[in-house]
């Protein structure tokens, strides 16, 4: 691998492979460059709902809410009703 590869030796198939190869490192460089940015402006919306006095903790379980599956939550939302009416929560 210490040996330095001389353009005019090189194979076709090799070139074209580390061409491919160099495309997805930047494809994954740039999608990862874009996540940041969008958890950046993400931070930024929490920050602005917790200013206007939102519990941000909240908003973020009503995504996960609103995620799912209506029959799904309606029962889980069951379950731990009974859960805390047995433990005296209620």
């Amino acid at each position: 691998m210490d040996q330095v590869l001389d353009q005019e030796s090189t194979p076709d198939s090799y070139k074209v492979t580390a061409n491919e190869l160099r495309q997805f490192v930047e494809r994954l460089e740039r999608l990862a460059a874009e996540k940041k940015d969008l958890a950046e402006q993400e931070k930024e919306v929490k920050a602005e709902a917790k200013s206007r006095g939102y519990d941000v903790r909240i908003l973020v379980k009503l995504l996960a809410m609103r995620k799912r599956d209506a029959d799904d939550l309606a029962e889980e939302e069951a379950v731990l009703e009974m859960y805390k009416e047995a433990l005296g929560m209620t």
